[in-house]
């Protein structure tokens, strides 16, 4: 791998990690349309992959830092009795929307990623994922009609189909954030606040899967060379991540009626002519 080929794939895992469009799924396609002749799985690249994971999760991290703040001070009591119990719940409601992932993540990724991880079938699965956005996003107002609901009013039972709606981002192709956002919605979030739940949602995933990915480097020690580029490839991944953050709550919080639909058809676009130039 070359420093200009880190530097694309870190753009791609640091602007489509956030946008409901796929990292998975765009890190496998576009470097089989460019005939790079990579293995992001394998072992030679395991040092990019879990820096491109840390840098994300940092990006993150620094753009949540006052969630974070608000969410463990109003827990300790500092902002009186309600903060307190929403904040506790909210806390709450994020474990146990992470239980999913970890369970399924370690029974079935590596199962599910073996069977549907080439760039073929994450061009059909990031077609669907267009589709579960258009739908969802037509259904809403019908659906849910009305003021739309905070983080805190979420009952234990939503916040776990919130997290199951996340293992969908097994599938390379299906878009973690979107899938989150999509459940989020269908239990009657706002656009913003369920990206806010799936953002806050990711950090410790994220970060539980980057020390698994470094535990593995024991058994195969990066050499400079590659810890170089990783590292460089990680502040490029965190950048564009913190940039893309900032313009998606922006963009969530002023679109209301119709955000997901330019992410759907850009996804059913770019996985049906995806599909088409690797079939053919």
């Amino acid at each position: 791998m070359t420093l200009l080929q880190a530097i694309i794939i870190a753009i791609i895992q640091g602007s489509t990690e956030q946008f409901p469009i796929s990292s998975l799924g765009h890190a496998a396609i576009v470097p089989a349309i460019l005939h790079w002749p990579l293995d992001l799985h394998g072992e030679m690249f395991l040092p990019l992959l879990v820096m491109l994971h840390l840098g994300t999760c940092v990006a993150l991290l620094v753009f949540f830092w006052r969630d974070w703040v608000a969410l463990f001070t109003g827990a300790a009591g500092r902002h009186g009795e309600a903060t307190q119990m929403d904040s506790i719940r909210i806390l709450a409601l994020l474990a146990v929307a992470t239980i999913p992932a970890v369970v399924i993540g370690g029974l079935f990724e590596h199962a599910i990623r073996s069977l549907f991880g080439t760039a073929r079938y994450a061009a059909i699965f990031l077609t669907l994922n267009g589709v579960m956005l258009l739908v969802v996003d037509r259904m809403r107002a019908g659906l849910l009609p009305g003021r739309a609901r905070s983080l805190a009013s979420l009952g234990f039972g939503e916040a776990l189909l919130i997290g199951l709606f996340q293992c969908l981002a097994f599938f390379p192709g299906l878009s973690r954030s979107g899938a989150c956002i999509v459940g989020g919605l269908l239990r009657g979030l706002s656009h913003e606040n369920s990206a806010r739940f799936a953002f806050l949602m990711a950090q410790p995933v994220i970060l539980a899967a980057t020390v698994l990915e470094a535990l593995k480097l024991r058994h195969a020690p990066p050499q400079p060379g590659q810890m170089h580029m990783a590292i460089i490839a990680a502040v490029v991944a965190s950048v564009v991540a913190l940039v893309c953050t900032g313009i998606l709550m922006r963009y969530f919080h002023d679109h209301e009626d119709w955000a997901l639909r330019p992410f759907g058809w850009y996804c059913i676009g770019a996985g049906a002519l995806s599909f088409l130039y690797l079939s053919f």
